[in-house]
């Protein structure tokens, strides 16, 4: 279940919310084994990851602590609980204008997406172009994981 929110029947909807929070995902546990798994499917496998008997004794976080691309990659599940628009056929993922991953998250961890909606801009073919800004919190911490600017298209 999400904490918070956006549901819009139209894009022209959601020009008075820019500036505006859209919501706030729920929380995603990052156990050990998603660590696991995102380092065999990127072929990362550095030790400060994936080996949380050397993490705990060598490594400066006191174990072993997720990919920051892989925390950026749950933005996708995090952001699709946060805004709907009915009228929307498709949506589709633009890219990033910046991305800071400024506290590592340890294995076990929950985290969660925090997002607003800076800009909406008009696409010339229809549709609607979206930057939004991003914090992903970790639970029981108060500096972010990643912090982050997405662009998103949204085609009727």
């Amino acid at each position: 279940m999400t904490e918070s929110t956006t549901h819009v029947a139209t894009l022209a909807d959601l020009k008075d919310l820019t500036g505006q929070t859209l919501g706030t995902s729920s929380w995603i546990e990052v156990p050990q084994l998603r660590i696991d798994q995102f380092a065999e499917a990127t072929e990362d496998r550095q030790w400060i990851h994936v080996d949380p008997e050397r993490a705990r004794q060598e490594g400066p976080f006191g174990g072993p602590i997720a990919h920051g691309y892989l925390i950026l990659s749950l933005v996708i599940p995090m952001w699709n609980e946060i805004l709907t628009v009915d009228s929307v056929g498709m949506a589709i993922n633009y890219g990033l204008n910046r991305v800071r991953f400024t506290q590592p998250v340890p294995a076990g961890s929950r985290v969660r997406l925090v997002a607003k909606l800076d800009a909406l801009e008009d696409l010339p073919k229809g549709g609607a172009q979206l930057t939004v800004g991003g914090t992903i919190e970790i639970e029981g911490t108060e500096r972010p994981a990643v912090v982050f600017e997405a662009i998103y298209r949204f085609l009727d």
